[in-house]
This record gives C-alpha cells, sequence and structure tokens, in this order.
C-alpha cells in the first residue's frame, strides 16, 4: 500500500477525519487506551477527535471517573475507560512489573515493604478520599517508610498496577489518586486469551492499517501474544500486502479511506505518533531529525511542519514552522484548526505561521 493511504486511513480510524466521536468516554472506549503522561496534550488529543469538545468537557469527564488515567500497557499514563481498566491491567501488568524490576530493587522496594505500602495507601484513601501523590508520601512517612521522588513514585505505580487505586479527580491543578474500587467496581472478567482477542480489536479498530510490530509495540505484550490475538480475531481483519512484503492489517469501515481533508495539530505523544514503530507519519518535505516534528502539523494526511502554543494573558498563540509555503487552501485549513484549538481552550487564537530557514 502507498505510505500516504496509509496515514489517511489511519485518520479515519483515528476519527481525526470523518465522524467524530460524542464524548471523551466514548474516544477512549473506542482506542482501548490513549497515552496521557503529558495531561494537557491529552486532553487536546481526545477533544480534536469529539465533536464540538472543549478542555472543560474533557476536565469534567475525568472528574467524573468517566475516564480514568493510569499506568497500563507499558510503563507510562494512560486514559482508559473504567469497564476496561481491570481486564487491560491483568493482561499487561506483568510487563510492566518486568520493565520496572530494576528501579523497584534500586530503591529497595521488596515485597514485603511493597505490601506494607499498599495497606496504608488504602487505609488513607478509605480515610480521606482522593489525595495527591505527596500527601500518599505523607501517610507512608508517619507510618515508618521513606518516601520520596522516584521510590513514591514506583510504590504508586505498583499500587496501580495491583489493582488498589488510579486517577481520582484533580485538586486544582493537581492530581490525585483514588481507590479504583470507588472509581471501577468490578464487573465481568475476560479470561487471558479473551483479554488478548479484545485488545488487538481495540487496536487495529482504532490504529490500523498497522503491522504486527505496531501492535506488540503499542500493547507491550509479547510477539507471541500478540499473534494470539490477532489470530483471535483473524476473520475480521483485512489483510493487504505492500511491495515490500509488509503485512497491514485492519478491519474495515464503510468511511471513506483514500482522503483525510483538512488539517490536524497533532500534540506530544499523541496516538497518530506515538502507536507504531513501521510507520509514524509522511512528510511532505522530511525535517533533518523527525523528531524535530513529534508535535506535527498534518494537512491532508501529510506532515507539513510542526507546532507549540504559548498563552499570553487573554489568548492563545500557536506557532507553526512549516516545510515548505502553502498553498491558500491548506492554509484556510491550518487557520480552521487553529480557530478549533482556540475553541477547545475558550479562548481567541492567532496563528503565527513561518516557513523553517
Amino acid at each position: 500500500m502507498d505510505r500516504l493511504v496509509i496515514v489517511r486511513r489511519r485518520l479515519h480510524e483515528q476519527r481525526l477525519a470523518g465522524d467524530p466521536f460524542e464524548g471523551p468516554a466514548e474516544a477512549v472506549a473506542w482506542f482501548g487506551a490513549v497515552q496521557a503522561q503529558e495531561f494537557a496534550e491529552a486532553k487536546w488529543s481526545l477533544g480534536e477527535r469529539v465533536r464540538d469538545c472543549t478542555d472543560a468537557d474533557v476536565e469534567d469527564a475525568f472528574a467524573r471517573g468517566e475516564i480514568l488515567r493510569t499506568h497500563v500497557l507499558r510503563p507510562t499514563w494512560h486514559f482508559v475507560a473504567p469497564a476496561d481498566i481491570r481486564w487491560m491491567l491483568r493482561l499487561t501488568a506483568p510487563r510492566v512489573y518486568q520493565a520496572t524490576s530494576y528501579s523497584r530493587r534500586r530503591d529497595g522496594l521488596d515485597p514485603g515493604l511493597l505490601s506494607r505500602s499498599h495497606d496504608i495507601l488504602a487505609g488513607a484513601l478509605r480515610d480521606s478520599g482522593p489525595l495527591t501523590r505527596p500527601e500518599l508520601g505523607d501517610a507512608l512517612y508517619r507510618n515508618g517508610i521513606e518516601a520520596k521522588g522516584s521510590r513514591l513514585s514506583h510504590i504508586c505505580l505498583h499500587a496501580e498496577l495491583e489493582q488498589l487505586m488510579c486517577s481520582g479527580p484533580r485538586r486544582g491543578k493537581q492530581h490525585t489518586y483514588a481507590l479504583l474500587d470507588d472509581r471501577a467496581p468490578r464487573g465481568s472478567e475476560l479470561s487471558h486469551d479473551q483479554a488478548l482477542a479484545e485488545l488487538a480489536l481495540r487496536y487495529f479498530q482504532s490504529h490500523g492499517p498497522a503491522t504486527l510490530n505496531d501492535f506488540t509495540w503499542w500493547s507491550g505484550v509479547t510477539r507471541t501474544e500478540a499473534r494470539k490475538g490477532i489470530a483471535a480475531i483473524g476473520d475480521r481483519l483485512r489483510v493487504e500486502e505492500d511491495e515490500e512484503g509488509t503485512s497491514w492489517l485492519s478491519i474495515p469501515r464503510a468511511a471513506p479511506e483514500e482522503t483525510a481533508t483538512g488539517a490536524f495539530l497533532i500534540p506530544t505523544y499523541d496516538e497518530l505518533a506515538v502507536a507504531y514503530r513501521d510507520l509514524r507519519m509522511v512528510y511532505a518535505v522530511a525535517p533533518a531529525e523527525e523528531s524535530l516534528w513529534n508535535r506535527a502539523v498534518v494537512i491532508d494526511g501529510e506532515c507539513v511542519g510542526s507546532w507549540k502554543r504559548t498563552l499570553p494573558a487573554r489568548d492563545t498563540v500557536v506557532e507553526v514552522t512549516l516545510g515548505a509555503k502553502l498553498e491558500k487552501s491548506q492554509t484556510e485549513a491550518l487557520e480552521a484548526v487553529v480557530e478549533r484549538f482556540g475553541s477547545f481552550l475558550g479562548l481567541p487564537a492567532a496563528l503565527d505561521a513561518h516557513v523553517a530557514a
């Protein structure tokens, strides 16, 4: 398949192009998990895919627990739906444990200390409700466990993986933790094989066309498990092979696939950029280093530059660095997405675009 066709089809499957989602919770459930360590950027990742969405809409959904934030798939934060968080943790936590084992040993976090820590954290959250990470550290200190910096981070991460706690509502700009039982009551459970199949289905419905390598990277599961999950949904997958012999997998939809008109401001760690190994983006003008365009400006499926925002007192400026001068229609599309970004933030937005020297 042509590389541009692949990216344009992904724009549809990820709902950047075509029909938007009706709310943030619907978007998260469609993806299965949405990378979210940069909270402000992750909110725009959802907002750009949701009809008439504002930053406040995403904040409200997060505060109500309609979307949760925890460490799952890989050792980083993701948004995940309450109905999915438990089976997804059971499936992927063992690999996250493995990836973080050195850090636990370095910080002296043996099983006994972690078990004591969990009891203390559970008691503090039951007694006081959602607490910030420093407040949890204070609770541990009062009970004889020194926990600051990376040591506290890994104690909290372990408690997340053990399904003790997850994100709570924000307190101002501070994040809190809450008991998982309070945010996601237990429901029906999936077996290991059912969970593998469900994770593969969520990935390829929302990210395809993609490869086995892509799914293995995104999910954190082994190649053997990835193949097993793909085989379980094989009758729902379309397999296409390019000239190099690479197999691209997707779940067919009736949406148009060859075009993806319009401009998109892709934030850091957006699923369009980070969820793939074999093809991340198609560049209209290739940058000297791909990492320089991590916050990509995408027009009609091609990456044409990068963007960043500044926030003066009462408005926002979107500064765009382009690889080449845009055509009139492209400039109009870029102006439209900047205006939409301003609406998302609830601020007037201005475009400041220039071609890189």
